[in-house]
């Protein structure tokens, strides 16, 4: 038992360890780009000398790899708390997916470094980590095709949807209308940003008075 509680408190500080190591690298790499930024500066920032990145991490790119896998990870489960709640509070699956859109503005308002350099690396072809990117946002985007499929299958969405699609642009408004409200509109509230995000979703964006 003492054995397990010592491995159990290892192991935490350790993840302790990674959480700093991936503040650190996610503010200086949104900062300043990933060519730019050092191993050096990943530790200092971190408060941990530099052999522990590499305790950690293989490499810089080892370490941001891990990084896309850690916020993505986060996203998927937060979108995906959020379609469990609205189910089991007997929401529709417009709800549910009205709900996902609030929990992506809150992990992305949370985030905000973290959310910049996911959108940049999607436009991106050279990377070492393009596969690994790849299949974390396919795990973020299955959350909402699932609901998706779940709204055709009990007859509240069309058949004729296409849900892929439909799916990968609904985690793409959220994404890119995030960033452009930090960008460019900062004094809206995230309220204010969900409402209408929440218009577009239940189509009554031309609806008239």
């Amino acid at each position: 038992m003492e054995r397990s509680s010592t491995t159990s408190g290892g192991s935490t500080r350790r993840e302790a360890t990674r959480q700093k190591l991936y503040e650190a690298a996610v503010t200086l790499i949104a900062e300043q780009g990933f060519s730019a930024t050092t191993v050096d500066e990943i530790a200092e920032r971190a408060g941990v000398a530099k052999g522990t990145v590499y305790y950690n991490f293989a490499s810089k790119s080892v370490l941001f790899e891990e990084l896309l896998r850690h916020g993505v990870g986060l996203l998927t489960a937060s979108l995906r708390e959020a379609a469990e709640r609205t189910a089991g509070a007997g929401g529709s699956k417009v709800d549910a997916l009205d709900a996902m859109i609030r929990a992506g503005l809150v992990f992305i308002d949370r985030y905000p470094a973290f959310t910049q350099l996911y959108v940049a690396e999607l436009w991106r072809t050279n990377r070492a980590w393009q596969s690994t990117l790849l299949v974390v946002r396919q795990q973020a985007v299955a959350v909402v095709e699932d609901v998706l499929r779940e709204g055709v299958d009990n007859e509240e969405f069309s058949a004729e949807i296409d849900i892929p699609l439909t799916a990968a642009a609904l985690v793409g408004m959220v994404l890119v209308a995030a960033l452009d409200w930090q960008a460019f509109q900062p004094e809206r509230s995230l309220d204010d940003v969900h409402s209408a995000l929440s218009r577009l979703l239940q189509g009554r964006v031309s609806d008239r008075p």
